[in-house]
């Protein structure tokens, strides 16, 4: 069996780690925000430096040199951190910028250059960063569009799907193009929800409506949206979707999308996958960064997208985990996800 990369298809037991949510360049300054204070602005303002890292990975949405994701400075900086990747044992990454994000960032190059496997999403994100002539697509002709993405553009998986909460018509529609795509692909979908404890069960609720396959499915970020939820999170795990965890390295409790959330940390993270693992959800989880803007490079104060193997997973060890265990979240879940059913080899 294999997995679609955006140089080809490649045997399913030639991948070790893999990173099922990550952006490798996108155009995020539609979510610009500005800090609380006023005079935090000037400090925040221009490239990143010593004298105000700090700053930026406290206010992070407020920085428009951060939020660009696309420009040279962003592009070494991936690779460099793609490089350490490699280096520390990483084997692939999904590369979730959908159309709405996603930028003219030649893939097929980069996986080359790093020596990375690169898997390629396709679909639509939020409603709010489309033009009108997506917005007006009808289902069909944006599921034509998910199914031309992985004709011309090599795609693997359909991902990330993004709707807000109330979910609008059009990403109503991009659900169900998705779970109608997801029948004829037999391809894995990762969805993003928005922050209301209810989103992420109406959109697994539109996806099984339409037709979508539940184990192929994966729903993102839920250490922001129910991870302080435990007896919510645990009703959706009998969903039978992957349940992930992928803001790995964002340590700082004030979340500037949602100030009144208290962002969970690692520690947090690790032992809501540890409760999740005693219950028998181990074959369902998945773990990722979600890195999208610059100040999660190391090049300019970061983590990259080592994080987890250097920092992470040892620690899953010393509290306990199995190297089987970890192996299973690390590598074959996303391997599972991944791999597309009617591939033929």
């Amino acid at each position: 069996m294999s997995i679609q990369t955006v140089l080809g298809r490649i045997p399913a037991q030639d991948f070790g780690i893999i990173l099922p949510h990550e952006h490798l360049a996108l155009d995020y300054s539609h979510f610009h925000f500005e800090p609380p204070l006023k005079d935090l602005s000037e400090l925040i303002a221009g490239p990143i430096s010593l004298q105000n890292v700090g700053f930026v990975r406290q206010y992070p949405y407020a920085s428009k040199f951060n939020l660009n994701f696309a420009d040279n400075e962003s592009l070494k900086g991936v690779k460099r951190d793609l490089e350490l990747f490699k280096k520390f044992g990483g084997s692939a990454i999904v590369e979730n910028s959908s159309i709405g994000l996603r930028t003219n960032l030649d893939l097929k190059a980069l996986s080359k250059e790093a020596g990375v496997h690169i898997v390629a999403g396709a679909g639509h994100y939020l409603g709010q960063t489309q033009p009108s002539s997506v917005l007006e697509m009808s289902t069909e002709a944006l599921y034509e569009s998910i199914l031309n993405d992985f004709q011309n553009l090599s795609c693997g998986v359909i991902a990330e799907v993004a709707s807000d909460y109330p979910i609008s018509n059009f990403e109503k529609n991009t659900i169900k193009a998705t779970a109608e795509a997801q029948q004829q692909l037999k391809c894995g979908v990762g969805f993003h929800p928005g922050r209301h404890l209810e989103a992420p069960f109406e959109i697994v609720r539109l996806y099984l409506e339409a037709g979508g396959d539940a184990k192929k499915c994966s729903m993102s970020h839920l250490d922001r949206t129910l991870l302080r939820n435990e007896e919510t999170l645990f009703e959706f795990a009998k969903l039978g979707v992957y349940l992930q965890f992928d803001l790995f390295g964002t340590e700082c409790s004030y979340y500037q999308l949602n100030p009144t959330f208290d962002m969970p940390s690692d520690g947090d993270r690790i032992n809501m996958l540890m409760k999740l693992v005693a219950e028998g959800y181990e074959k369902r989880v998945l773990m990722s960064h979600d890195i999208h803007t610059k100040h999660r490079l190391t090049s300019f104060g970061g983590h990259g997208y080592h994080h987890i193997i250097t920092n992470v997973l040892p620690r899953m060890k010393a509290k306990g985990l199995s190297q089987e265990m970890i192996d299973t979240i690390s590598r074959e879940n996303p391997k599972q996800w991944l791999l597309i059913e009617n591939v033929q080899e």
